[in-house]
């Protein structure tokens, strides 16, 4: 296989793409805002997040972000939740419904094909995904089309992904505490490893989290 095959290939690395898009959006969370490098969610990039059950994926982590970006673009990608999202939380927190879209998929390749797919088309602000597994090959798909479309991407993760390697910008594992949650920087492109950095959770979102 030659250089020039290899960098045509899209499911390759390529170090000059790293710092393709230096955005980021805050998080709503001064103490993660200021751990995070350029104070916030890396835009045009991927973010993994692991916890310990991904029903209970804590959205109100998020939700001060996807506010900030409702007005940016048509939508915002919900792909393959495990139950539906409480419409009257999200509102209550900024998120406009209207450019809210819900993909449910069939399988494991569904869920992929319409995360890269939404997350390369910049016709979304945000995509957040709830794959059950992901390879190396499969997480750095993930991670190009969010550089190439110049989108911020959440990936929520069940721990058991611990024991791979990821290739997205942006890696942390939670753990829930009574009144927010308690984080580790397990990867973070461009800043040190952060641990034990707790959130606390704000006020008025305790009715957004995925309702079973």
């Amino acid at each position: 296989m030659t250089l020039e095959s290899c960098l045509r290939r899209q499911d390759i690395w390529r170090s000059r793409r790293i710092s393709k898009s230096s955005d980021a959006v805050a998080t709503g969370f001064e103490a993660l805002d200021h751990r995070l490098p350029g104070g916030g969610w890396p835009k045009g990039a991927l973010t993994e997040i692991l916890v310990e059950n991904v029903i209970r994926s804590p959205l109100w982590l998020i939700l001060p972000m996807l506010a900030a970006l409702t007005t940016l673009r048509s939508w915002q990608a919900w792909i393959n939740p495990p139950a539906l999202p409480y419409p009257p939380g999200l509102d209550q927190s900024g998120i406009d419904l209207s450019k809210t879209l819900l993909i449910e998929t069939k399988d494991h390749a569904e869920i992929l094909w319409s995360a890269e797919q939404a997350l390369r088309s910049r016709a979304c602000s945000a995509v957040i995904c709830w794959p059950s597994k992901l390879t190396q090959t499969e997480m750095r798909r993930l991670q190009l089309a969010a550089e190439g479309g110049d989108t911020l991407g959440i990936c929520f993760r069940n721990k058991t992904a611990l024991r791979q390697h990821s290739m997205a910008t942006l890696r942390m594992r939670c753990y829930e505490l009574p009144n927010g949650m308690e984080i580790d920087f397990l990867k973070c492109r461009g800043g040190p490893l952060h641990q034990n950095i707790s959130i606390h959770r704000l006020r008025g979102n305790t009715s957004v989290t995925i309702n079973t």
